[in-house]
């Protein structure tokens, strides 16, 4: 694989060159990085840990939290080295698993929102049969598809890219390893590369987006016919609204990302719009989930009133 380029690194140029701003950005997305492991961290030893979280919503909720933790891990420890340090560059092998793990969870990411939309699907317009349709078996064998189907997507973008010849110049236009940074530095034809984001990638980001807007077009025009309270109708939008508000989070940059052709012009536009979807949206998730949903609070105030309280019965022993 690697001696089909001449390229053995590459230098992620990041952000900005300006010296100044580095040791300020430097904090700021280390304290963001530590409020996604912690805030994701935090629902996923909740859900785990609570028999009364222990639903589909909330299994794939947990899902969901891994994966952040996991998505931010992979760009932003990288991220913040190149920050404080002189040198930027990162290896070929290592460039490219950075570009497939990165590709793998958002990949998968983007089909557990769209499960997620299914589940308050059935919850809401099929409530009987809600606990069989939905059962724990179920819910393990769709999370687990979904992981293999982002697992394989990531791994035919990264043999794909690995088999590029990379000739010219190794400085990507980005802070990690994008593939459409990477296809810019490619001599040769890439037009596989790109019918291959435009399709493949493509199919499996806008499929589970469709799904979702489907969903709630159904949820909403049964509740508008079925329920006549108006009561009735804002609880059920209520356990909606936390899950839609991160799917138009995480769509809103990713489509306007890959909707539009790769240019020298558009990179660091796509470089500032990639923090939404893999630095912001991580750390927003959580306070959503938390702010908006009253089990998930109920659940962490006794966590916390349980800790403040073995604390302080072992400050008095």
């Amino acid at each position: 694989m690697l001696n089909k380029t001449s390229v053995t690194e590459f230098f992620l140029l990041g952000l900005t060159n300006i010296q100044e701003l580095q040791p300020l950005l430097f904090v700021v997305f280390c304290t963001i990085y530590i409020g996604i492991v912690a805030g994701n961290g935090a629902i996923l030893m909740i859900v785990i840990s609570n028999s009364r979280l222990h639903s589909p919503m909330y299994f794939f909720l947990g899902n969901l939290s891994c994966i952040d933790i996991c998505y931010s891990t992979v760009t932003l420890p990288k991220m913040l080295e190149n920050l404080v340090s002189s040198g930027k560059a990162i290896s070929f092998l290592g460039c490219i698993s950075q570009l497939h793990f990165f590709d793998f969870l958002g990949s998968t990411e983007s089909m557990l929102l769209g499960l997620m939309a299914l589940d308050r699907l059935v919850a809401i317009c099929k409530p009987l049969h809600y606990t069989t349709t939905m059962n724990h078996q179920v819910c393990i064998q769709m999370a687990s598809t979904v992981w293999v189907i982002g697992f394989f997507h990531a791994l035919l973008h990264s043999i794909m890219t690995s088999h590029l010849n990379f000739c010219g110049s190794n400085h990507i236009h980005h802070f990690y390893c994008d593939v459409k940074a990477m296809l810019e530095l490619a001599c040769g034809n890439v037009d596989l590369n790109q019918w291959l984001i435009n399709t493949v990638s493509g199919t499996i980001g806008m499929g589970p987006f469709f799904m979702t807007l489907l969903s709630y077009f159904y949820i909403l025009t049964y509740l508008f016919f079925k329920t006549h309270s108006f009561r009735m109708l804002q609880k059920a939008l209520s356990t909606c609204a936390s899950h839609f508000m991160v799917v138009i989070l995480f769509y809103v940059p990713v489509l306007f990302t890959y909707t539009r052709p790769a240019s020298g012009s558009s990179m660091d536009q796509d470089a500032v719009i990639a923090l939404m979807y893999s630095v912001v949206t991580p750390v927003l998730n959580p306070l959503i989930y938390t702010l908006r949903n009253k089990e998930v609070k109920q659940a962490m105030s006794k966590v916390i009133r349980r800790k403040f309280w073995l604390k302080t019965v072992s400050e008095i022993v």
